[in-house]
């Protein structure tokens, strides 16, 4: 492969390896608050760690208020990779669907099956984690509140639209960038390739003209040497 074709490939490469970077990392995005009556829905909650490199333990706690109540009361538990359902309303309905095979949890979503009018509320995720340094424990909790809708059907909010819209755009607008680069790194490379090429053919040249000049300098002495060892012949 030439020199050429490596340095073009080189962008591609590193966007390769970013995605490759960005698909394991933890980013925090709130759920969605509008369920369909009859449909599931996931309820997401995501607590990322911000050392990566620290051990950790964690579980999850859901705590839910309907709309007609003032107080908020426990309705599911994950520990341990055992995941528990507290509140009657939602036995058999109720799933966990975060993290799995791994007691360092950072996505604690879950997942409500044949959502009904009746939850419609106010619900309450909290992570408890554990950091285990060294030398010490230390402990945190991240808390999120998720006030969830049942409507007949779903609609696509004004927010959403746009934001799937600038998504689109910004993807569009990076490939165009990347286009632009590879091709200024395109022309700069092949004129430089042009530039060496004329160099080197320059350089070839002044040598061959100086070895066409040596050489009629040599012919010229052998000549004049010839004719002055014939005159001093007897």
């Amino acid at each position: 492969m030439s020199a050429v074709h490596e340095l073009l490939l080189l962008p591609l490469a590193i966007l390769v390896l970013q995605a490759s970077l960005c698909h394991g990392a933890c980013v925090e995005v709130d759920s969605d608050t509008e369920a369909v009556a009859g449909k599931g829905f996931k309820l997401g909650c995501i607590s990322c760690k911000m050392r990566g490199e620290v051990q950790a333990t964690a579980f999850v706690n859901w705590y839910f208020k309907a709309s007609d109540e003032t107080e908020f009361s426990l309705l599911y538990s994950f520990d341990d990779q055992v995941g528990k359902v507290f509140d009657p309303r939602f036995y058999e309905r109720l799933c966990w669907n975060g993290s799995k095979h791994t007691m360092d949890l950072q996505d604690g979503s879950i997942f409500i099956l044949n959502v009904t009018y009746n939850d419609t509320g106010t619900y309450q995720c909290i992570f408890n984690r554990t950091l285990i340094y060294p030398k010490y424990y230390f402990q945190t909790n991240h808390s999120k509140m998720i006030n969830m809708k049942v409507v007949p059907r779903l609609t696509r909010g004004i927010a959403s639209i746009l934001s799937e819209v600038m998504m689109y755009v910004s993807i569009i607008g990076l490939q165009l960038w990347l286009l632009v680069e590879m091709i200024y790194c395109y022309r700069k490379i092949s004129a430089a390739g042009e530039e060496a090429l004329r160099e080197s053919a320059a350089e070839y040249l002044a040598i061959a003209s100086e070895s066409k000049d040596n050489c009629a300098s040599v012919q010229v002495d052998e000549e004049h040497w010839s004719r002055k060892n014939s005159s001093q012949l007897p």
